[in-house]
């Protein structure tokens, strides 16, 4: 590692973030170099699949998606730090997804709740045999949540009438709007960015119910980073959180701070999983 490590922020880098991502990065970068770490990419990455970032022996810093992770590259990265985001849904260090539906379509949910699935059950059994579209099949907000949520309602049958991948939540949701899916599970942090990116298109939604919590996204590294790396990781990241000349940067990321004591492993996105299967339902469907 070192002149070839790679850093990428995608999981939020909405074109009109790109330029806060690329600030928030400089001044992390700016003091990693700042401490002696030789290397630092000046630039973030981008136009690269996330999983190709995610598997790249010389990662020094990324988000990553916690159930990909778990799934696939759980013995090639370490988690650095979990965010901390000042959005809806986001309770510390934890976040869930918000199950959306067009505006005047639907049954009446309940508010938003502080521990469980929310929504309640009767709201979101009237969703069987309708629509769904998932950002990813791998996506802990778009399909993992949601397949938890949906679990105890499938009496191990086929839920939806059709379940199709879009390609990122802002499709997901543009698709809900347009009438081309009726349900879609969008995290809960990209939600408040697009409620404020896109207050028109997220106008036409309501939140129909919200989904357990999870860790959120995690930033990481790989696996072989030195431990003093990731220190020295770590203390970038706290310096940059607790600077007031970026708190701009950092409110327009819905970043509030991180957590540098992190969730070892990725249990809770994986006992979700376990109980959708013991429940009958280990497909979305």
């Amino acid at each position: 590692m070192g002149a070839d490590w790679v850093a990428s922020l995608p999981m939020y880098d909405f074109p009109e973030l790109g330029e806060a991502h690329d600030e928030f990065w400089d001044a992390v970068s700016g003091r990693l170099r700042a401490a002696g770490l030789k290397g630092t990419p000046r630039t973030l990455t981008r136009d690269v699949r996330p999983a190709e970032v995610w598997a790249d022996p010389s990662l020094l810093f990324a988000q990553g998606c916690e159930y990909p992770l778990a799934k696939s590259f759980a013995g090639r990265v370490r988690v650095v730090a979990h965010p901390v985001y000042s959005a809806v849904g986001c309770e510390g260090t934890r976040y869930r997804s918000a199950i959306v539906v067009r505006r005047g379509r639907g049954p009446q949910a309940g508010g938003f709740p502080r521990s469980g699935v929310g929504g309640g059950q009767l709201a979101l059994a009237e969703l069987q045999g309708q629509r769904c579209v998932v950002n990813e099949l791998d996506s802990n907000s778009g399909m993992n949540l949601l397949r938890a949520a949906i679990a105890p309602l499938s009496n191990g049958e086929p839920f939806f009438a059709s379940v199709v991948v879009s390609g990122s939540h802002l499709h997901s949701v543009e698709m809900v709007v347009s009438g081309q899916a009726d349900v879609a599970s969008i995290d809960c942090v990209s939600f408040a960015h697009f409620q404020q990116l896109y207050p028109a298109l997220a106008g036409e939604l309501r939140v129909l119910g919200w989904t357990a919590a999870t860790p959120s996204l995690p930033y990481i590294t790989a696996r072989s980073t030195s431990d003093s790396t990731v220190e020295a990781l770590r203390a970038a990241l706290a310096d940059v959180c607790a600077d007031e000349n970026l708190a701009p940067v950092r409110a327009k990321l819905l970043l509030h701070g991180v957590d540098l004591d992190p969730v070892d492993g990725f249990g809770e996105v994986l006992a979700l999983e376990r109980r959708a299967v013991l429940a009958g339902y280990p497909i979305l469907r």
